[in-house]
């Protein structure tokens, strides 16, 4: 079928005017042929194996963004979770791993590297250990490598001590990198239910379920789908709201699709997922909070606000499905307080408060994301806002996250800034009651009675 030139017009809007981009390209290479006893030996063949399989990603991403007229905003790499390579030698220290990952990244030209990572949600082995015990340092001494820990599941119920654990890893992060407002937390993300083929950082992982090297593919624009509603009438109806959002996400579903096939193409990697989320930036416009105000919410945050999410969610699940035979990732919306300036505007409000967050992220995707704490909050308090979102992955059955920022020397009300795509933050408020009993009891929160489906 001929493309119209009414067509072409909605698309150049969408990329001129709405913010339309493709978040990421992102290959996931498996390393499992680079394990080795020798640590050293191990890093050279980590750089040279994630350097030869992704050396033209970068070049074929600016083609397609030349060829098709749609900006990509990140390339990136994952791999195979490091802790499952590193098994194969006994060295403590295993940040040379998360360097040789850094140095190949800069080689590559590329904007993040995923998979310095461990998924311990049944049990920590002696690598897992080794490996989160370096992780602050590893995030702190790289510019491009992000973490991530998978401590609870469906099948495995929550490791609590590996929840604690992580709550102190997250301070000690920010604390080693207080010189860059604590960025080194900004890269280092808690899960429950991690997926295989999320190409979104910092938990994109290359799983154990994939090929040798695969393209996945993250849409984003929530500039153009809050451009469709704002044409809406005012009396429309939410059943009129639903299918305006399903018919915009196909459209922006289907350019990542194409883009993806052709990137596979060109790069002689497997096709993977499209994931159909509306990721935010902080310019303006680029909201997930501003979508939801315009569905009707008051202001984000404000009664109604997990109802609309769940709408938004769910619509922009039903219209990207269509688009695309091969979703997967994390799709649907994101709720990152410091990427999106309508969610950093409800916060300083006092109208967005962590509390609710967490109510929002029973019906979207991820979790409690990017959101500053004051400094001086208790490892209890951090590991109980940790075990809380951990719950709700389980319960659900759904993905979930948590990353935290703890301010170190910074109070409620004042702000983090870490530029590009990952903004601003304010400082929120933390309740304060939630003890020391509970985050150190250990143990494992049992896999819930809906886990067995056998």
């Amino acid at each position: 079928m001929a493309i119209t030139p009414e067509e072409v017009a909605e698309t150049l809007s969408m990329v001129s005017q709405q913010n339309l981009d493709l978040r990421t390209i992102t290959m996931g290479i498996s390393l499992y042929g680079c394990a080795d006893e020798d640590l050293n030996r191990m890093c050279t063949k980590v750089y040279d194996h994630i350097t030869h399989t992704a050396e033209h990603l970068v070049d074929v991403a600016s083609d397609l963004e030349r060829e098709y007229g749609i900006p990509i905003a990140n390339k990136r790499v994952s791999v195979t979770p490091m802790a499952q390579i590193a098994a194969a030698c006994p060295d403590k220290d295993l940040t040379p791993l998360a360097h040789a990952m850094d140095r190949a990244a800069e080689t590559l030209g590329i904007d993040f590297m995923g998979g310095y990572s461990a998924l311990v949600q049944k049990g920590m082995g002696d690598a897992d250990r080794r490996l989160i015990d370096c992780i602050p340092e590893a995030l702190a001494s790289t510019s491009r490598v992000c973490s991530s820990v998978n401590v609870a599941s469906l099948r495995a119920g929550i490791n609590m001590d590996a929840v604690l654990l992580m709550a102190q890893k997250m301070i000690d992060a920010a604390k080693l990198t207080t010189d860059i407002d604590c960025y080194g937390a900004a890269k280092l993300v808690v899960f429950s239910n991690m997926v295989e083929d999320s190409p979104f950082m910092a938990g994109a992982i290359h799983g154990s379920g994939e090929c040798d090297a695969v393209i996945n593919v993250g849409v984003s624009g929530p500039g153009v789908m809050a451009a469709a509603l704002e044409e809406l009438p005012a009396d429309a109806d939410l059943m009129q709201v639903a299918e305006r959002i399903k018919q915009t996400a196909f459209k922006i579903t289907r350019a990542g699709e194409l883009m993806s096939r052709e990137a596979a193409r060109r790069l002689h990697a497997e096709k993977g997922i499209v994931d159909l989320s509306l990721a935010p930036t902080p310019a303006a416009g680029d909201s997930v909070a501003k979508i939801l105000e315009i569905i009707g919410v008051g202001e984000c945050g404000g009664p109604g606000t997990t109802c609309a999410l769940a709408l938004l969610n769910d619509c922009v699940k039903k219209g990207g499905v269509m688009a695309s035979s091969s979703v997967g990732g994390l799709s649907g919306a994101f709720i990152p307080v410091s990427e999106d300036a309508g969610m950093i505007r409800a916060a300083q409000d006092g109208s967005l408060s962590i509390e609710k967050l967490e109510a929002m992220t029973c019906v979207c995707s991820v979790g409690l994301d990017m959101i500053a704490i004051p400094g001086d909050t208790p490892v209890e308090t951090i590991a109980g806002i940790i075990a809380d979102e951990m719950a709700i992955g389980v319960i659900n059955a759904k993905t979930t996250a948590v990353r935290l920022i703890p301010a170190i020397g910074k109070k409620e009300g004042e702000m983090l800034e870490f530029g590009g795509l990952f903004g601003s933050a304010p400082v929120m408020p933390v309740n304060k009651f939630a003890g020391n009993v509970f985050a150190r009891r250990g143990g494992r929160f049992p896999a819930p009675l809906n886990s067995l489906k056998n």
